[in-house]
């Protein structure tokens, strides 16, 4: 049987052709140096290019596939056929033309027959081949070992690329961990969410939550480059009309390592488009889950991580749960910035008016239902008393307002969450503030363990907090030292007992 060698800048191509079982090479040409292609065509028979973007973007790689002997189909990355493109081919234009076809379609049959048209038409082998087949625009993905769940169904949207590839491991790692968490997984794949499949639509009717692992771009590029499929532009309007949490499930664009080693975390192309832009759309960020990763043939696949998998799991478990609890039994934490932690901080937004903005919040909420308690409704008002309840100015914090504060947490408490925290964090916690709960906000004179008090109004089923400090304005010579070390005591102690009020129900960020 001949060799081909497909060149794709799609690396969900390059997977479906070692999927089809036909005799294939297979490179990504973005990943191989213009001096290996030589190599690289040695021993096949045809080779094919599958480029994104034009021949100005590769001209050195052109120049040297003119330098073969082998035939050559060049044909665009897009979903569209590029005339440009397939002049460059050295095969008839009407051969090109229908081998973008197969690759426009995708999926392992599409690339079996690929493989048998080329070396039918140009090598005239004579094997016999299907016509490119349509894939549907959308379907269920079905997983191994799926149990049966009754708990809230969380729908989770992937690219239809990654099904006909057979790159599915990380959907189905997403879903095991929405099992665990107790909800029903229901996998979905589309080819694109820019004009949603009528059929699409109605097989998400009926979840609680939507996980979606789809990238959100203003243009075709990013997305194709990223995950082999043309989707312009979301179409916010049909999936707002479900009225449920959507949440962005970050699957990354790179390798674990690099994730790992970059002090930024996120690609800037990952943090345009699975993070700011989702954020326009109302989409629920969660967090990276999933990564690109190199496989023992060179291919790229995608590798979950199975402790991210669980906290995305997590958040869009409660979230869907959360949807079927009513609003005067659901408990809401606001909590405001303060950096440094000054009175006249609190809340502060550049060119914003936080505490009217905050009494409006406040209001929103009582008018949906929600048990809002007896709070000030003028927002200056509503801040010189969550001032006067505690406020963490150390300028104005006396002893007697750390004997007064009533929202507090004892020692004991605090050390039981500190010691989940991995050993080294603890020493590094520890190094810069002391045993804990520490000396920061903490009140000694009722219980000479110490108990660490909060800035906080608490009324009814709503929680209004002053965010603590970060590490900067108490002790930030030790930060300055080892930009390693976490938080001051204080702002975990905090945040959990915060978490533990409302209870996972909601934590809103002011400011």
């Amino acid at each position: 049987m001949p060799r081909v060698l497909l060149l794709s800048t799609s690396d969900t191509d390059l997977l479906s052709a070692r999927a089809s079982g036909a005799d294939y090479a297979l490179a990504n040409p973005t990943r191989v140096p213009v001096s290996g292609l030589a190599d690289l065509a040695e021993g096949t028979d045809l080779v094919v290019l599958r480029l994104l973007g034009s021949r100005r973007d590769w001209e050195e790689g052109f120049a040297a596939l003119d330098g073969l002997n082998q035939p050559l189909a060049v044909v665009s990355g897009e979903l569209l056929p590029n005339p440009e493109l397939m002049l460059a081919s050295t095969v008839p234009v009407g051969v090109a033309q229908e081998a973008h076809g197969y690759l426009a379609q995708g999926g392992k049959d599409n690339l079996r027959n690929l493989h048998a048209f080329l070396c039918d038409t140009v090598l005239l082998t004579g094997e016999g081949f299907d016509p490119p087949q349509e894939l549907p625009a959308w379907g269920h993905h079905e997983r191994a070992g799926t149990t049966t769940a009754t708990g809230s169904v969380v729908s989770v949207i992937f690219y239809r690329a990654h099904e006909v590839s057979g790159n599915t491991a990380f959907v189905d790692a997403l879903c095991t961990a929405i099992e665990a968490k107790g909800g029903t997984p229901r996998p979905l794949f589309a080819a694109s969410l820019r004009t949603p499949d009528s059929g699409l639509l109605g097989a998400l009717q009926g979840s609680d939550a939507i996980i979606t692992t789809v990238l959100a771009a203003g243009g075709t590029r990013p997305a194709t480059a990223s995950a082999g499929e043309d989707d312009e532009a979301w179409d916010v309007g049909a999936l707002a009309t479900f009225d449920v949490p959507i949440l962005q499930a970050l699957a990354l664009t790179s390798s674990r390592s690099t994730w790992l080693d970059s002090d930024d975390g996120l690609s800037p192309l990952d943090t345009a488009t699975q993070v700011a832009i989702p954020e326009f759309d109302g989409r629920i960020i969660t967090v990276p889950f999933s990564f690109k990763e190199i496989d023992e043939d060179g291919l790229t696949v995608y590798v979950a991580d199975e402790e991210r998998c669980a906290r995305v799991a997590g958040i869009a478990v409660r979230h869907a749960v959360l949807r079927h609890k009513p609003n005067a039994d659901k408990r809401v934490g606001l909590v405001l910035s303060a950096y440094p932690t000054k009175h006249a901080r609190i809340g502060n937004a550049v060119g914003l008016d936080t505490p009217a903005s905050t009494v409006k919040l406040l209001a929103a909420l009582r008018e949906r239902g929600y048990r809002v308690g007896e709070l000030p409704e003028d927002g200056d008002e509503l801040f010189h008393a969550l001032i006067e309840a505690g406020g963490q100015d150390p300028d104005w914090l006396t002893e007697e307002k750390l004997r007064g504060n009533p929202v507090r947490i004892g020692a004991a408490a605090y050390r039981s969450w500190f010691s989940t925290l991995h050993p080294d964090f603890q020493e590094s916690v520890e190094k810069a503030w002391g045993p804990a709960p520490g000396d920061l906000y903490a009140d000694r004179s009722a219980d000479p363990d110490g108990e660490i008090v909060i800035a906080a109004l608490q009324a009814d089923n709503v929680v209004l907090i002053v965010q603590p400090p970060r590490g900067f304005g108490e002790n930030p010579v030790a930060i300055y030292h080892d930009p390693d070390l976490p938080p001051s005591h204080h702002y975990l102690a905090a945040y959990q007992w915060v978490a533990g009020t409302v209870q996972g129900d909601a934590l809103v960020q002011i400011g």
